[in-house]
């Protein structure tokens, strides 16, 4: 038996759009297997399909060499599958271990046997350094810990085959590092894993075989070790992908943007941001760069009006717009592209097209004397799906809950791009994009740059701040610790800088 999961010739259709088109994947037991793809290429889906959450139109799986039907997740796990999916599925007011054991109980004495579990979780834990306490309460734990939840329950059930949707898309590069060993060390214990991803990096560094899949079809399984990043990125996307991004030199004008003393209370009432001044001009990118948790959520939130301030000021064109109303500052120029876009970028229930004017619905030409104008307002979003490459099965009538991550992301900015405010607070960009449409996106905030507007751009992706921004402070315990200009620094620098170390230059 060469293959421990062969699935073949899967198709999979919703409502008349072809999603997975006659798709072969063959996984070698104790592999780490990535599935690449662009955003809605049928990654997922196919996992979804292997996991048993949506039935085939055709084609066969088979697991250990015997044909299969997984008719629904119990079945697959069953079978030994399991799968973290990028949207963890947890019960807030749960403790973990009530999580992890959630549908498969065991009872003693009447009562479910919370301690034993406990202790096998607690043991799990130790053997793959997962370091996660049995007994906290989900809401208590950061995202990255409710990754490992998920990882958990899998080891619990026993699985021996590891589904991974997109794992990376909301840790930091310490946890994406600790993450990696731990899928090494399963790996290296003869369990099988599937990583769906679309970050090429993360694939040299831990996968064996790799399987791209573009527009719902597989194009080709390759050893990891034998090919390039830009060789991949060129079979998912099916054309050349540049990774340098092309910057002309900046023409800076006036100061448009500042932060003057500001201190913003963080939500567990300590001081989050302290002190901050900052000043942009018009025509610049200021990248802000830290390690998570360091004040940049707050400071974001006390920009756009989210969060009240303690004391200082924000200004635009020299007018003061700390005490204004978020509709109000977004009249003075301001624009947001959010780092939860769940949380605050997208109304989940809404269509496409509803979402693609959140901010302007109430102006003309979307609407006149209060009356929503829809064909306005349908072929307006039609137009921008089509700039953004936004993806989704009915377009601007699709609901934005069951769009792809990716394509979420897209429409976001493509509403906050459009409207070309005079000053964007733009926050984790490309979280969860393709190279090919942060590549577009990247080009598009470089657009607005040269046009005269002002950028404020928050990301966690080092590269990405060394690559789009004119300067960057960078900020640690809730301080701006130093400011340098992107083409005199590098990401040893920063590093540096962002643990607390390294220079205090202001450029």
């Amino acid at each position: 038996m060469e293959y421990i999961i062969e699935m073949l010739n899967i198709r999979k259709e919703f409502s008349g759009i072809v999603a997975n088109d006659d798709i072969t994947l063959q996984v070698k037991p104790g592999e780490i297997h990535a599935l690449l793809g662009e955003n809605g290429a049928g990654k997922s889906t196919l996992m979804s399909v292997l996991f048993g959450l949506y039935q085939p139109e055709a084609g066969i799986i088979k697991v250990r060499g015997k044909e299969v039907k997984i008719t629904n997740p119990n079945a697959a796990n069953d079978l030994g599958i399991g799968m973290v999916h990028q949207h963890f599925k947890l019960i807030h007011n749960f403790t973990v271990t009530e999580n992890i054991i959630l549908g498969i109980e065991k009872v003693r004495k009447g009562k479910i046997d919370i301690q034993t579990a406990s202790k096998r979780i607690k043991e799990l834990s130790d053997r793959y350094k997962l370091s996660v306490d049995p007994n906290a309460k989900i809401e208590d734990i950061s995202v990255g810990m409710q990754q490992r939840v998920e990882i958990l329950k899998m080891l619990y059930r026993e699985s021996e085959i590891l589904i991974f949707d997109e794992p990376t898309a909301v840790l930091t590069p310490q946890e994406i590092q600790e993450l990696m060993a731990v899928m090494r060390s399963m790996a290296a214990e003869g369990k099988t894993i599937l990583l769906i991803t679309h970050k090429l990096r993360e694939i040299k560094a831990v996968a064996d075989r790799c399987t791209v899949i573009r527009k719902g079809r597989s194009i080709a399984t390759v050893n990891v070790k034998e090919t390039t990043e830009e060789k991949m990125a060129e079979m998912m996307v099916g054309r050349h992908v540049s990774f340098k991004v092309e910057k002309k030199p900046s023409r800076f004008g006036k100061e448009v943007f500042k932060t003057d003393k500001l201190n913003v209370m963080g939500s567990r009432g300590i001081t989050a941001v302290k002190e901050v001044t900052l000043s942009v001009r018009s025509g610049e990118i200021l990248g802000i760069a830290g390690i998570e948790g360091n004040g940049q959520t707050e400071l974001i939130e006390a920009i756009t009006g989210l969060r009240d301030i303690e004391s200082g000021n924000i200004s635009i064109n020299g007018t003061d717009i700390s005490r204004l109303s978020i509709r109000a500052r977004s009249e003075k120029g301001l624009g947001h592209i959010p780092e939860d876009r769940h949380k605050y970028g997208l109304v989940l229930d809404f269509t496409l097209e509803d979402n693609i004017i959140l901010g302007n619905y109430y102006k003309e030409p979307f609407s006149r004397a209060g009356i929503l104008r829809r064909d306005v307002i349908h072929s307006y979003a039609e137009e921008l799906i089509k700039q953004f490459d936004v993806r989704s099965a009915e377009g601007g009538c699709t609901r934005a809950r069951s769009m792809s991550g990716g394509n979420q992301q897209k429409a976001i900015i493509a509403r906050e791009v459009d409207k070309s405010p005079e000053v964007m607070v733009v926050a984790q960009p490309t979280r969860g994009l393709d190279v090919g449409a942060i590549e577009y996106i990247h080009r598009r905030l470089l657009e607005e740059r040269d046009k005269g507007k002002t950028i404020l751009l928050f990301s966690l992706e080092l590269d990405e701040i060394l690559n789009l921004s004119d300067r960057i402070a960078v900020i640690h315990g809730g301080e701006i610790v130093g400011i340098v200009d992107a083409d005199k620094t590098n990401e040893n620098e920063l590093g540096l800088m962002m643990a607390g170390g390294g220079r205090k230059s202001h450029g």
